[in-house]
């Protein structure tokens, strides 16, 4: 069970370390800035990371030309895959090394980001990804990292970890360490404006459910939880925004604060169940990560709502997004965040079923074994087993 500390009521203060390493560049057109920016870093040839889809969207090139007219060499890779692998990561490090840059560019989604910091980890200490699978594993310094996402979902330009799944086993492995974190954050919603309708969807409901988990780990603080309460309210109130109209900058650059935000309160809080349980979905099923995790999380919020002082933190969560009326109860508001949150899933077009994903019923106990493996289940508020991921599984699956 969950320390007393963990279980103090919302208002209670506790100790908390948030160094300020990563500067964040927010605004639209920002992108603009960045070869002055990896200027300021002594910056002297660059690594552009990206994918396909972001250089035919002409994202790389412009950043590639702004890079050049500063001065800097630049060097692409730009074969950045969803859900990055260890032989991704291992490509990547190929065109570093013989490049012999100085300094690292992840252009794109949280897949780009993790790629450009997996690269940084090898290609500055040596080794492959399984070395540095937990927390603190480097021991030399990682070159100066620029995060610029082109999705307002991941939160990895606010987070010290890679995730990088095994080519092999598809095991996805955590590495975390804060001489990975990017030195700058640059926030250009303009540049979210090519993203496909799908990937709106899917990475505006996960940043909506890195909110909602952070705020509730057992490892949360009351820094974390105001940064999750005030990405929490940025990404309910700006997703139904963004998609009824994709053109809405103002919407798309509360989202892709409301994201960042969310990916801080991970670096101060973890995430729990929903995560963990969404892993073995898109390992085995091609789940995309956020639509597993948006599916998954009502579920798992109402599994949660069995401690009290977890209960009265999703009320605060409601309160803070103006779901609720003075003297609601705990109980009652946590079933109205729930039914906003099934709602925003509904708005996104997506399968709102885990039977309408795809996912086979007889598939849910071998899921469920591998959901409790995960490493973000541990920090979930309630404990969670292999029985209870069966029944969460259930519950989702029609």
């Amino acid at each position: 069970m969950p320390d007393a500390e963990h279980n103090a009521p919302p208002s209670a203060m506790r100790a908390f370390d948030f160094p300020s390493r990563t500067r964040v560049v927010f605004g639209a057109g920002s992108v603009a800035q960045v070869g002055e920016l990896a200027r300021e870093l002594d910056a002297r040839h660059v690594l552009l990371v990206t994918d396909a889809g972001i250089v035919a969207a002409g994202h790389a090139g412009r950043v590639q030309k702004n890079l050049e007219a500063a001065g800097l060499r630049v060097s692409v890779f730009d074969h950045a895959k969803e859900n990055p692998t260890t032989k991704c990561v291992d490509d990547c490090v190929v065109v570093a090394k013989t490049a012999g840059v100085d300094a690292i560019i992840g252009l794109g989604g949280g897949s780009s980001m993790d790629t450009a910091k997996g690269c940084n980890f090898i290609l500055t200490n040596g080794g492959r990804m399984a070395d540095y699978w937990g927390v603190g594993k480097a021991t030399k310094p990682m070159l100066p990292f620029i995060a610029i996402p082109t999705t307002a979902g991941t939160g990895s330009e606010c987070q010290s970890a890679a995730l990088i799944a095994d080519e092999q086993t598809h095991q996805k492995m955590a590495c975390l360490d804060a001489k990975c974190a990017a030195r700058i954050a640059l926030l250009d919603p303009a540049l979210t404006l090519s993203q496909p309708p799908r990937v709106t969807a899917c990475t505006g409901i996960d940043a909506l459910a890195h909110a909602v988990e952070t705020a509730v780990t057992t490892k949360r603080t009351a820094l974390s939880q105001k940064l999750s309460a005030e990405a929490f309210q940025l990404c309910l109130a700006a997703l139904p925004e963004v998609l009824r109209n994709s053109a809405d900058l103002d919407a798309r650059g509360r989202m892709q604060l409301g994201a960042a935000l969310a990916g801080a309160a991970i670096e101060n809080s973890m995430l729990g169940a929903a995560h963990a349980a969404a892993n073995p979905l898109t390992a085995h099923f091609g789940m995309v990560h956020g639509h597993a995790v948006g599916l998954i999380l009502p579920h798992v919020v109402r599994f949660n709502e069995q401690d009290p002082a977890v209960c009265a933190l999703y009320a605060g969560l409601a309160e803070a997004a103006g779901l609720v009326t003075p003297g609601t109860t705990d109980r009652d508001a946590l079933g109205l965040l729930v039914t906003r949150l099934e709602e925003v899933l509904a708005l996104t077009g997506l399968p709102t079923t885990l039977s309408a994903s795809g996912v086979k019923r007889e598939a849910l106990a071998s899921l469920a074994a591998e959901a409790a493996k995960q490493w973000t289940a541990g920090f979930n508020p309630r404990p969670v087993a292999k029985e209870d991921f069966v029944r969460l599984y259930e519950a989702a699956f029609a």
